[in-house]
């Protein structure tokens, strides 16, 4: 499914240059090897930067973060992952009070999950773009996002949820690839392989 990704990494030792373990497991799931490298650059919007042109930049960053501190021959995969709700942008909460004005702003509303994905070898961008899905939030009552924010679950995630793990119930559906919400869209890093290798 996934062939042109495959090859690339026939070609190149990948890097995944993410902590996330949910990155970490949708790549293993496409049968490509890589080591994973977790990137420290700060992730600060610009003034007048557009939500999904900073998940792209932010994405580019890490990867080339990575690139730097390990064999330039490889190729380096960056990802950011970005909710966005009425064109702004929604990131980590940074504490429970602001987890709770996250999910109580989602609650009953459509939202957007972007995921900037970027290809760096030799320090350099070789390919890039972002993936969109659309989020359909059930109507939830604070006592609810009280109990999921006590289970520590939301404090590390976009949006302040996962819809992979006990966040679940606040999703009705999605349009769009589920695996972008989660963290790495596979068709689109498949798509950027093919850029890499000029199939």
């Amino acid at each position: 499914m996934y062939k042109r990704l495959l090859l690339l990494a026939e070609r190149y030792r990948l890097v995944l240059g993410s902590r996330s373990p949910r990155r970490d497991r949708l790549l293993s799931e496409t049968g490509v090897s890589f080591d994973q490298i977790i990137p420290g650059i700060d992730e600060h919007c610009r003034p007048d930067e557009k939500p999904y042109d900073f998940a792209e930049r932010i994405a580019g960053e890490k990867a080339i973060w990575v690139s730097h501190r390990t064999d330039k021959e490889r190729v380096v995969i960056g990802c950011d992952t970005i909710v966005v709700l009425d064109n702004k942008l929604l990131g980590k909460p940074v504490d429970e009070p602001d987890a709770m004005r996250i999910l109580t702003a989602l609650s009953g509303r459509q939202h957007t999950v972007c995921t900037g994905v970027v290809l760096v070898r030799r320090g350099e961008v070789v390919a890039s773009g972002y993936e969109l899905t659309d989020v359909f939030f059930n109507d939830v009552g604070s006592e609810q996002i009280r109990t999921y924010i006590d289970s520590g679950e939301p404090m590390d995630k976009a949006g302040a949820y996962g819809i992979q793990g006990m966040g679940g119930f606040l999703v009705d559906r999605i349009e769009g690839r589920l695996d972008n919400v989660i963290g790495l869209p596979r068709l689109l890093l498949d798509e950027l392989a093919g850029r890499v290798l000029k199939l």
